[in-house]
């Protein structure tokens, strides 16, 4: 089973930006450039919900509306690593981040089944 870890995350000011990565770690890191991936988010007291997909070859992405013109995901499969680029942030983006990895492209979007990392923090806030 993969074992993702994301970072990138911290305390930002309304409007500012961040880019969170998730990347695939042990030796079989690299089954990661494989696999289609979500990002997630948990905000306080609500439910985890989705943010972005992005498929394993890269050419197709899912965006949730709440994101959509703010937030980019991309990959770098010589790195193993999938980004999600937060521009613009509001102080509703609070919540702790999770990647996702998935078989298959229509599973990114759940929040159910895949292999998960730890998460990290992002905190929008003046």
């Amino acid at each position: 089973q993969l074992q993702l870890v994301e970072s990138g995350g911290g305390l930002v000011q309304p409007g500012g930006s961040l880019r969170l990565s998730c990347a695939a770690s042990g030796s079989v890191g690299s089954a990661f450039n494989y696999c289609n991936v979500g990002w997630f988010r948990q905000p306080p007291g609500k439910e985890r919900e989705f943010v972005a997909a992005i498929s394993w070859s890269g050419d197709a992405t899912t965006y949730a509306d709440s994101v959509k013109g703010r937030f980019t995901i991309s990959r770098d499969t010589a790195k193993n690593t999938v980004y999600l680029q937060m521009n613009s942030l509001k102080p509703e983006d609070t919540a702790v981040y999770y990647c996702k990895a998935d078989l298959t492209y229509a599973s990114t979007t759940k929040t159910t089944g895949g292999s998960w990392g730890q998460g990290t923090q992002v905190t929008v806030s003046s």
